[in-house]
């Protein structure tokens, strides 16, 4: 007799039914709705927000790179605690975490503190990214779930729009701090759905072991190279003793952590995992995705504002070509791979579009045809919803049930390390060359001064801060100057993404095409010890040492055989 593999409700007879399906998933599709508003919300409003606490373009890139940093360190925490304890209790937890963070950032006074409360924010963010795609494969097989990707992918694509058009408008109404607080509703609501909707098949409890030295050393690591990526160069020389100490750092607090992963019961990423092929090329590919998507929501909204002079709301709308196109492209080919079942050729043309949108985006200019660029955005967004999802998903295909947690959060740290070094460096790069271009312009910038009268005190006061302008509220004549110069700047930072676009291709050209398994991580671990304990008793039954026949009532023998004589032992 074989067993029933559980269901999405955890019995063990229940059918899989699309009504059960979605509804283990409400709570999952609303947590990252949350998690997605809350981070895109603001995203139009940030120049506005770093402008009003008197922060700089470093600034700017530390607001965002906090959040990436402690996301991408505290993914694999979350990704292990998921292979050891409650997930539906850790999902709980981290959307607590997220909100809360959130709406302490709405009270920040300067610049330290938003960039302090960004960091826990992103501790939460990390455990919504890496546990939503472990309940996903409890839930559903890697067969089914590219059509349940395609849902998320437009609840992503309305957050992602939504987002930036609601932070636009609550900015312009009623200020920039109301954005953290819009979140609070809908965290609530999905912490009432999961609890109520979220039932998973109990996982056989096992002692806990968190590799806290792991998480440490792996911390000190990327800590110290984004602080030298985006200081260096600005604050200290690219080459002299800071570099020396935070790059040596860095490289140190590397190979000790690969030390430690080596040596303790339970490592944070299991170094076992790049010995999978497919892990091993999705790693490669997720983090080229890594610094498209958030490389491109960070500097396109900023490009908006102080390239074109767009206000948030304006930015925010200006944005929906590149959304549309991560929410067709996550909707249409999700449903193609679950009913085809292939999903090779959609990942070679998504990192096709990565290196074409990269390569496109790095061209425009203040002046650029707006229809251009929003072809170029689209092609990018596409790209990026042709292959975010879909290498999770091969991964967690290939990958053992009691690892599932640790090999989702692996692909998800590493697009997230990508992400965060990505945006570090993209960021560096804006500043340094529009540092550049405006001691080059220093004359056009004087007669631009010269035109304004009495207003030019004002302007040369808010430029000589340091502050991050406000390029909208400029008079035309010095506004043109700065859009230029923004404008080559940020499109400058976008040439950073094209060769780890082509690498993304190169990776996923070499990745098995390996055909996707219509079971779930539960029916895979429910099938795995079925087959242990059908395998196990004749293994064991031949390893016993021979007795001798056991003779009839006729005396004679089970297999035929002769009784033996008299006084014999019978072997």
């Amino acid at each position: 007799m074989t067993a029933t593999p559980p269901s999405p409700d955890g019995s063990a007879t229940a059918p899989r039914s699309r009504r059960r399906v979605l509804e283990a998933l409400s709570g999952l599709i609303l947590g990252m709705f949350v998690s997605m508003l809350a981070s895109t919300v603001v995203s139009t409003s940030l120049p506005v927000i770093v402008h009003d606490l008197g922060g700089d373009q470093g600034t700017f890139t530390w607001v965002v790179t906090a959040t990436l940093l402690t996301t991408a360190i505290s993914t694999p925490v979350w990704g292990k605690l998921a292979d050891l304890v409650n997930r539906k209790l850790l999902y709980q937890l981290a959307i607590i975490i997220f909100v809360l963070a959130t709406a302490a950032a709405g009270f920040a006074q300067d610049p330290t503190t938003l960039i302090a409360f960004r960091a826990v924010q992103g501790i939460g963010a990390g455990g919504l990214a890496a546990l939503s795609q472990v309940l996903m494969a409890d839930i559903l097989s890697p067969r089914e779930r590219g059509k349940y990707m395609g849902l998320f992918g437009a609840v992503m694509a309305v957050a992602t729009v939504g987002g930036p058009l609601l932070g636009g408008l609550i900015t312009d109404a009623w200020g920039w701090r109301w954005n953290f607080f819009v979140a609070l509703p809908f965290a609530v609501a999905a912490l009432i759905i999961v609890q109520r909707t979220l039932k998973l098949p109990a996982h056989a409890k096992r002692k806990v072991s968190i590799d806290y030295i792991g998480i440490v050393l792996l911390l000190v690591a990327v800590s110290l190279l984004l602080i030298w990526i985006s200081l260096a160069g600005d604050t200290f020389e690219w080459w002299g003793i800071e570099t020396a100490l935070m790059l040596g750092g860095a490289i140190v607090g590397a190979i000790l952590f690969v030390v430690v992963e080596l040596r303790v019961s339970e490592p944070l990423i299991p170094l076992t995992l790049f010995r999978n092929r497919t892990f091993t090329l999705s790693v490669i590919a997720s983090i080229a995705t890594g610094i498209a998507m958030f490389g491109a929501s960070v500097y396109l909204s900023q490009y908006m504002q102080l390239a074109r002079g767009a206000t948030p709301t304006e930015a925010g709308l200006m944005t929906i070509p590149m959304i549309g196109g991560l929410l067709i492209s996550s909707i249409v080919v999700g449903g193609l791979i679950t009913r085809h079942g292939i999903w090779k050729p959609y990942l070679i043309v998504g990192s096709v579009m990565l290196i074409a949108g990269s390569s496109m985006l790095s061209t425009i200019h203040y002046d650029t045809n707006f229809a251009l660029v929003s072809l170029y955005m689209f092609l990018l967004g596409a790209g990026v919803g042709m292959t975010m999802q879909n290498l999770v998903l091969v991964v967690q295909n290939t990958s053992k049930p009691t690892e599932i947690g640790v090999a989702s959060s692996g692909v998800t740290f590493f697009r997230s390390l990508g992400g965060t070094i990505g945006v570090s460096v993209m960021g560096a790069a804006l500043a340094t060359r529009v540092t550049e271009l405006v001691a080059d312009r220093t004359d056009d910038i004087a007669a631009a001064l010269g035109t304004l009268g009495d207003q030019a005190q004002v302007w040369v006061a808010q430029l000589e801060s340091g502050t991050l302008p406000q390029v909208s509220a400029m008079p035309e004549v010095l506004r043109v100057v700065f859009e230029d110069i923004y404008a080559n700047g940020i499109s400058r930072s976008f040439l950073i993404a094209v060769p780890f676009a082509v690498l993304s291709l190169i990776a996923i050209i070499f990745l098995p095409n390996i055909a996707l398994t219509s079971m779930t991580t539960s029916e895979r671990l429910a099938a795995g010890e079925a087959d242990l304990a059908t395998v196990s008793v004749p293994q064991a039954m031949q390893t016993l040492a021979a007795t001798g026949s056991i003779p009839t009532a006729d005396g004679n023998r089970p297999d035929g055989d002769e009784p033996a004589p008299s006084g014999s032992r019978g072997d």
